[in-house]
Parts: structure tokens; C-alpha cells; sequence
């Protein structure tokens, strides 16, 4: 069954603990973490302190994304405050196989992102050191955005391309999904599928992720 990561990018940060409460109760699989450091995006989020500070008060999985330069070095310390899955940037990595191998020797799951306009072709040399592959479906930086329809080919490609490996690897998919869409991210062979303003300004976030979870 597709799994749910409500984005905390679009919570109420002034009640980030109530917020996560809420999407473990509204039956979230995970919560994704996103991490911005205003040089590889043109945006700030949170980091180290805050996931600490968060993980106590939900017992979801943390899916930390890490849109930052060089995720290498902070990855010890992100898993240090709680993640239990950790994304690195194939665009950001000074090293992609150590960063990998970093994640997975802590024994968490190591996932590598890739932007809308990065040919798939970037990381295929690195699919058997990871557990899932994050697409990015809008230009990273920003929640509240609009999925760009061309990246669903994509994932389709590389849905093929993990069948033809027989690799067990999972896709992510993070970007403007909504109850519209849903159904055509699911079909194109997304997993998971990361959802922010559609889960947590809906009204009922259960019903939105029940709908999502059930190819809305």
C-alpha cells in the first residue's frame, strides 16, 4: 500500500509538536523533515535543534531532507538527533557513495533526491547503495508549489530501470502532490508520496490521507 509523509514544511511552526501529534493520529506513515540552508535552495527551514526537540513527541519515523551544500557533514548529527531516514542531494554531494554508506553504516535508510531538470542518468551509478530514491517533482526551496506534470516520466523511467535491476528500491515522490494528482503520481510508480499544504490545511487530515493512501 502507498505510504504517506505529511511535509512539516507547511505545519504550524508554532506548535511543531502539536503538528506532528496530529499526523501520527491522522494515520501518517512518516514525517518529512525538510532541511534547508539557503545555499543550495533560496530558503531557510530548521535543523539539528528543532528535529531533537520534535522527536520525543511523536513516535513516527523521521524522513530528514536534506536540501543542503555538502550533506556529508552533518549526516552523523542529524541521525545523532533522530532521523531515521536520511535524503542527501545528488547535486550537493561532494562525495555520493561515502554519504550513502555513512547513513546505512548507522543502520537508518539512505535515500538519494534529484531535482525536476537533473537527467535521471545522475544517479543511476548509485542505486544499489540505496533503500529509496526521492523525486523531486517542483523546484526544491519552497512548499505550496505546483507539480511539474514532465517529471512523471521520470518516474516512470526509473521505475522501469529498478524493475530491469531487480532492486528492491522504493520511490519517493515530494512536490505539489494533491488529491488531484494522487492517482496519476501512484500509477507513474511512486511509494511514497510526500504531501504538505494538501495534508495540513485540509479539513479532515485523516480523510485527505486515507484518499491519498487509497489513490484518491
Amino acid at each position: 500500500m502507498v505510504r504517506i509523509a505529511p511535509s512539516m514544511l507547511s505545519c504550524d511552526f508554532s506548535r511543531m509538536g502539536e503538528e506532528a501529534k496530529r499526523m501520527e493520529t491522522a494515520g501518517a506513515d512518516y514525517l518529512h523533515l525538510d532541511v534547508m540552508d539557503g545555499m543550495f535552495v533560496p530558503n531557510i527551514s530548521f535543523g539539528i535543534p528543532v528535529i531533537a526537540a520534535l522527536r520525543p513527541t511523536t513516535d513516527l519515523p523521521f524522513d530528514v531532507h536534506l536540501m543542503v551544500v555538502e550533506p556529508e557533514r552533518y549526516i552523523e548529527r542529524f541521525i545523532d538527533a533522530g532521523a531515521d531516514w536520511v535524503t542527501v542531494h545528488v547535486e550537493a554531494c561532494a562525495d555520493v557513495p561515502v554519504a550513502l554508506d555513512t547513513i546505512r553504516l548507522r543502520g537508518k535508510r539512505a535515500g538519494l533526491s534529484l531535482n525536476p531538470h537533473t537527467p535521471l542518468e545522475r544517479i543511476l551509478p548509485y542505486l544499489n547503495k540505496c533503500d529509496y530514491i526521492l523525486v523531486m517533482t517542483v523546484e526544491p526551496g519552497y512548499g505550496g508549489q505546483a507539480l511539474i506534470p514532465s517529471v512523471l516520466d521520470k518516474i516512470k523511467e526509473l521505475r522501469e530501470v529498478i524493475r530491469e535491476r531487480g532492486l528492491s528500491l522504493e520511490i519517493e515522490v515530494d512536490g505539489g502532490v494533491n488529491l488531484q494528482n494522487a492517482a496519476t503520481v501512484i500509477e507513474a510508480g511512486a511509494d511514497i508520496l510526500v504531501a504538505g499544504s494538501a495534508v495540513f490545511n485540509a479539513d479532515d487530515a485523516k480523510a485527505t490521507i486515507d484518499a491519498l493512501r487509497h489513490h484518491a
